[in-house]
């Protein structure tokens, strides 16, 4: 008995405790209800359902992130409220004006339909879709050039937290045009990895004049919405099959590692940003490498933080005293006067406090609150609220310079509150209060590493992160059985796309046809995906299309038009590259297939036996560090990543036909083995080489008349390259053919018989473009290299950011045509290759800014005489395309791998023709402009000291290529070099002799030309303009140059009147 009313007494206790707590929960709630229905909902728009940016009853401007983080505040109460049984209605209402919010935003774009086509194919700032309306009845504002509406940030903000409150229960998404409108709103986004644009600031660059740029914060926040639309549906739990988004995985592959490249910078002018703290954390999280998120909050923290907030850039402008707001773009070198006194920002305080409550770093949160607390203000009616900002007054502006963080910096003026401030504090103080929790706030589990979190829907495709112990499964499809039989002699069993059957394998040209239907809408005037190739990441997923199960080869075996994929030792290392490239980057459920198609041209020719080599390693299920798994496909399946293509199960595309690719045995073998291959391959025949200009003098009549009788493969090219020259494409020759016929008649031929000098002149002459030329060009940008293109010794073209296929093909064919008609196609072949080794292995660009092609092109001619002394210099187009990808390799690599064998010579012009620099050479050349007033002559280039050191900073990639211009007109590579020398010893002269500087300017050809007299007289030779032997001397040594530049240097800092003071040639020291 008595243990019995003991019982009750402790549940009476656990009653009463808990009831007094949930009433203390719904004081709490209460309190923040009030807050949010003061600060965010009074504003709202009855109509559109948009707010304002400020919460002046006056204002109409309304921008896209900021209504976003206004709807996340709502949403985030009625998460909290949906704990509680008697919460008035108020949750129902916070959820519906949360709604109203994101569908306002939704109804804006909508009337944009035709510039989300036109941004599809063309990714300019004219095609973005705008990002800032009318508040009341959602018409664009600032329609003019001038404004960035190009923000992919804020598109992406909007995604994510689409999915996080759709996968709330909330339904945002009505109708089958809405759902094609998302779709489309993620083609809009999934280029942003080689889109620049204006970022969360709306500015572009640091610089504010206008120009847009690659922002880390908004490639970031792609990665992150494109992981969470990937296979998620827009209706909810009341989808259906066609509601479902899809996203192209090899676009997000694209995204994640040019991500992962940029940080800890946010872009080429802004070392670090603000904007990184919501990217690599809250709401994004794209980032779960803790080491890199560490390295980029650590970045932000060290070089941001004030005590009233972070700033958002270092040299930021805005609403400083010194800013001239009537002006909309800064004046060159105007950010100087920035410098030191930029305002702070407390709302990345919040941003920190929220960061810490979802990592648990409860440290960091009682830091940065207690910050927080501290400069947070009250209004004339005594409520407390955050400040937009605090700046430096114009009183104290030479004493924040001289001593940051020692003035009292004040708040923004007036008592106007900026709502995305008020919304991220309110989701702040929900959290500190313990009445929010961080999976109410992400209920898709973002802040968890993909493998952690809940296992998504299996129909469709699914992140799961890093695979460290991944298989790839690897399926061998032979052309036709008679090339299957053969094979199996070899001990190679394969399959037949006959033998695969009911499965079916498709060319990757019919997926992007059948992909071309997603997201389609005739009423909103939208097309479907934009006809992009799928990359290998999508062609290794199997596919359910209309009642069949499909697989896709790789683009690696389509059949180009350009004549790189005819051959074999290319497409066998494509093949080694497609694995490893599989192996590192796929980071779906399930396993990879990778489709090897062996066709009958790849078993012939010297290559065949290097592919039975490759195969039969492959079935030790271990090849170059690669777990590979081969054997039929059927066994494959269940182990796959399966992708169910509902979109096209619809009656209007129930016709819709797909063309599988067949068993092919209408091809008949000349030979019994792989081995016997004569009847196949014609050697070349050894024949004096010529040149098109050696029939430039003949009439059209002699050259048409020479063809005729001409049985020279490489006579024919010539006389068929001179003749569409002069009359044109549609010119007939005396058998009445057109000359453009005859020519890509003979880059057949000439690529059987591997007569590839030939090959390059005839494509050229018809004007060709590889494949994936603009996305290789956009790979090496956003790896931090410029290039250029042109010829060596010619005028050259820098390309800076991402351009279109056409456009890079008017380039080359300006700037290398008219001069070397062969380097337009192999400067093609070169960028392919140079973006494939950046990202494969990057430190072979260590040192190297930017890449000229001409000059590689001349590296790569000197390294062949070297090794082949006999050739010929025009031999380099006589190269296969495999063999300029192996050179390449080696002009990168031969200088450290030979270093013993290579004479100084050698490696100078090397290094000098790769423009490869020591890897704090613009930090020198920085440390010698601040010490010469005059400024650096180098030839005709001119660097002056300002505004170059007021408008830059020492780390900034705009100063180390206006270095790079500055000696972009050095004519020698190996002089070049010499010049690089001269900056790293005046740098070195300098800075262990404080006390001296340059007075005048520095010029560089004066001071080397002076140490190669001092060379010259100390070896008793004529001074001459033959300056080989210098070239040749090693860089270090009593008589080498750096001994030789020194003493040059110092003639230059102690004669005349260089002298900063009266200094003896004692004073001066070398080491």
């Amino acid at each position: 008995m008595t243990n019995r009313t003991t019982d009750n007494d402790s549940d009476v206790l656990f009653d009463e405790s808990r009831r007094v707590r949930q009433e203390d929960t719904i004081q709490i709630l209460n309190k923040h209800y009030k807050f949010v229905k003061e600060r965010l909902l009074t504003y709202q728009s009855p109509a559109t359902g948009l707010f304002p940016r400020v919460d002046d009853p006056k204002s109409v401007e309304t921008h896209v992130r900021d209504n976003v983080y206004c709807a996340v505040a709502l949403w985030a109460l009625r998460q909290a409220y949906k704990r509680i049984d008697s919460d008035l209605g108020r949750s129902y209402e916070l959820g519906q004006s949360a709604v109203k919010c994101m569908r306002g935003i939704l109804y804006c774009w909508m009337r944009q339909c035709q510039k989300i086509e036109d941004f599809k194919s063309n990714q300019i700032p004219e095609n973005a879709i705008y990002s800032k309306f009318h508040l009341h009845t959602g018409d664009p504002l600032d329609g003019t050039p001038e404004y960035g509406h190009l923000q992919l940030d804020a598109v992406s903000l909007y995604l994510l937290y689409m999915v996080q409150m759709i996968d709330s229960k909330l339904q945002l998404v009505y109708t089958t045009e809405e759902v094609s409108f998302i779709q489309n709103l993620v083609y809009y986004i999934e280029r942003t990895y080689r889109t620049p644009d204006f970022g969360m600031w709306e500015r572009g660059s640091k610089y504010n004049n206008g120009s847009p740029e690659l922002h880390a914060s908004s490639i970031g926040l792609t990665k992150a919405a494109l992981e969470a639309m990937n296979g998620f549906n827009v209706f909810g739990i009341e989808g259906t099959n066609w509601s479902v988004i899809y996203v192209d995985i090899d676009a997000h592959n694209r995204n994640r590692t040019i991500f992962e490249t940029l940080l800890p910078r946010e872009s080429s002018s802004k070392n670090t940003d603000a904007a990184l703290l919501c990217v690599v954390g809250f709401p994004a999280f794209s980032m779960h490498d803790n080491f890199l998120v560490e390295k980029t909050v650590c970045k932000c923290v060290r070089k941001l933080r004030g005590r009233y907030g972070f700033k958002r850039f270092l040299r930021d402008g805005a609403f400083t005293v010194l800013e001239d707001t009537s002006r909309k773009y800064y004046h060159p070198s105007e950010i100087k006067n920035f410098d030191g006194i930029e305002c702070e920002w407390p709302i990345w305080f919040v941003y920190m406090i929220i960061n810490g409550i979802f990592l648990n770093k409860r440290e960091q949160v009682e830091e940065y609150k207690q910050a927080l607390e501290s400069i947070l203000m009250k209004d004339s009616k005594g409520e407390i609220y955050m400040p937009h900002y605090y700046y430096v007054p114009r009183d104290y502006l030479e004493d924040e310079r001289k001593t940051p963080g020692s003035t009292e910096k004040r708040p923004m003026p007036g008592e106007v509150r900026h709502l995305w401030d008020q919304a991220v504090y309110a989701i702040c103080q929900m959290m500190l209060d313990d009445v929010l929790k961080v999976a109410e706030l992400d209920p898709i589990r973002r802040y968890l590493r993909p493998s952690e979190r809940p296992k998504p829907n299996q129909r469709y495709s699914a992140f799961q992160g890093y695979v460290s112990d991944l298989a790839v499964q690897v399926v061998l499809v032979s052309e036709s059985v008679r090339l299957q039989q053969l094979l199996a002699t070899y001990g190679i069993r394969t399959q037949t796309p006959h033998q695969i059957e009911p499965i079916q394998i498709w060319p990757p040209s019919e997926l992007v046809k059948a992909y071309s239907y997603l997201g389609a809408s005739p009423k909103l005037g939208l097309t479907g995906r934009p006809l992009r190739p799928i990359g290998v990441l999508g062609t290794s997923k199997i596919y359910k299309i209309m009642g069949k199960t499909v697989l896709c080869y790789p683009i690696t075996f389509e059949i180009s038009d350009f004549y790189m994929s005819q051959d074999m030792h290319l497409l066998l290392d494509d093949i080694k590259s497609d694995l490893v490239f599989l192996s590192k980057c796929w980071k779906l459920h399930g396993r990879p297939i990778y489709v090897l198609l062996i066709r009958e041209e790849m078993a012939r020719g010297e290559n065949a036996m290097n592919m039975l080599t490759m195969l039969a390693a492959f079935k030790h299920g271990e090849f170059e560090n690669m777990r590979l798994q081969v054997g039929r496909l059927q066994s494959m399946i269940s182990s796959g990543c399966i992708e169910h293509l509902d979109f096209l199960d619809t009656e209007d595309l129930k016709e819709l036909q797909f063309v599988a690719y067949a068993d092919d045995d209408t091809k008949s073998f000349l030979y019994k083995s792989l081995t016997d291959v004569s009847q196949i391959v014609l050697m070349p025949s050894e024949e004096s080489p010529s040149s098109f200009r050696d029939f430039e003098k003949h009439s059209t009549q002699e050259l048409t008349a020479l063809t005729a009788d001409c049985d020279s493969v490489e006579v024919m090219s010539n006389l068929l390259f001179v003749i569409r020259q002069r009359e044109g494409p549609n010119f007939r020759l005396t058998d009445g053919t057109y000359v453009d016929n005859q020519i890509e008649k003979l880059t057949r031929h000439a690529a059987k018989t591997r007569k590839w000098s030939v090959v390059r002149l005839c494509s050229s002459a018809l004007s060709k473009v590889v494949d994936s030329l603009a996305p290789s060009l956009a790979g090496l940008l956003v790896k931090g290299r410029h290039i250029t293109i042109g010829v060596f010794g010619k005028s050259e073209y820098e390309i800076s950011e991402p351009i279109r296929p056409n456009e890079a093909k008017e380039i080359l064919y300006s700037y290398c045509f008219p001069y070397e008609p062969q380097e337009a196609v192999l400067q093609q072949e070169m960028i392919i290759h140079l973006a494939t080794y950046c990202y494969t292995e990057p430190q072979l660009f260590d040192g190297i800014l930017k890449v000229r092609l001409g000059w590689f092109v001349q590296a790569m001619k000197i390294e062949l005489q070297n090794r082949f002394m006999d050739l010929p210099v025009h031999s380099l187009f006589s190269l296969s395309p495999y063999e300029v990808k192996q050179l390449i390799y080696y002009v990168l690599t031969c200088n450290q791998a030979e270093a013993e064998t290579r004479t100084i010579y050698q490696k100078r012009i090397l290094d000098g023709a790769l423009n490869r620099v020591p890897l704090d050479f613009y930090e020198c050349v920085w440390h010698i402009l601040e010490r010469t007033p005059g400024g650096i002559k180098c030839g005709a280039n001119f660097l002056p000291q300002q505004p170059t050191l007021y408008d830059m900073t020492m780390y900034e990639l705009k100063f180390s290529l206006k270095v790079e211009e500055m000696l972009s007109r050095i004519a020698l590579p190996e002089y070049r070099q010499i010049v690089v020398e001269l900056f790293m010893v005046a740098s070195m002269i300098l800075r262990r002799n404080p006390e001296l500087q340059f007075a005048d300017q520095l010029d560089i050809e004066k001071v080397i030309m002076e140490a190669f007299e001092l060379y010259a007289k100390d070896n008793g030779l004529k001074p001459s303009a033959d300056m080989m032997p210098f070239y040749s001397l090693p860089a270090i040594g009593k008589n080498g140059t750096v001994a030789y530049l020194a003493r040059a240097c110092f003639n230059s800092l102690l004669t005349g009147d260089i002298l900063k003071q009266s200094v003896s040639n004692e004073s001066c020291r070398l080491s």
